[in-house]
């Protein structure tokens, strides 16, 4: 026999302005209050384009959801989750976080963002479209083709600037509003630094590190926590 109980869902938003505007919404929960059953009905009942499950704060241990299903590897849920974690130690450095899709490195530096820098080889295959100018971004009303069902359009702002718009509707996320891996791709891409602005606003600085990961990072925010109910625990 089961029985409801209460699970607190921890919101941030990831990759905010400087103001604290915008960014990518989050759900964070202690994956020791929600068993396997039912973690994908919680990440569609949260609608966010991500929700991460995190099983063992002293490894790093952590599982990603989107409304579409579970996914080895993302960018804003991950630098999210360094922001929390690195925020639970009385003295933040490097942090290791340890998601399905590989080994994570995070910090914060000295300007308040947090950064990971991630295996490529696990992230969603992303299709990168560049487009002629940012007024063609900005007037996008969804994906160009029905075969973009993961998709990022882009244009040059100014050097190393763009502005970019991401679609999924293969994770069933209808535009994402902050997508670091993403990031993680147009930077390893180009082999450059780039920065970003996304969405409504948001703000995301990416760069490459060596031929097989990438880094990204910028600032993120608490909001007001959820409290949802779930049937199922752990064993």
């Amino acid at each position: 026999m089961t029985s409801d109980h209460n699970v607190l869902v921890r919101v941030l938003r990831v990759f905010t302005d400087e103001q604290c505007r915008h960014g990518n919404a989050l759900g964070v929960i202690d994956g020791a209050l929600v068993g396997e059953a039912d973690r994908q009905r919680i990440a569609q009942e949260l609608g966010f384009s991500e929700t991460i499950f995190v099983d063992r704060y002293d490894t790093g241990e952590l599982r990603i959801f989107t409304p579409g299903g579970e996914i080895p590897l993302a960018g804003h849920p991950l630098v999210g989750a360094a922001w929390l974690l690195l925020r639970g130690q009385e003295s933040p450095t490097v942090l290791d976080l340890r998601p399905p899709g590989g080994v994570v490195h995070s910090w914060a530096d000295e300007g308040g963002r947090t950064w990971i820098d991630a295996p490529l080889g696990t992230l969603p295959d992303w299709t990168l479209v560049q487009l002629g100018s940012p007024a063609e971004v900005e007037g996008l009303t969804g994906p160009l083709r029905a075969n973009h069902d993961l998709v990022v359009y882009w244009a040059w702002t100014d050097t190393r600037v763009m502005r970019v718009r991401c679609f999924a509707p293969r994770f069933a996320v209808t535009e994402d509003e902050a997508t670091g891996s993403a990031a993680l791709r147009l930077t390893a891409m180009l082999e450059e630094p780039i920065e970003i602005r996304q969405g409504r606003g948001s703000l995301l600085s990416a760069r490459p590190v060596d031929a097989d990961r990438a880094a990204v990072g910028g600032l993120v925010v608490e909001d007001a926590p959820l409290h949802l109910s779930s049937q199922s625990r752990p064993d």
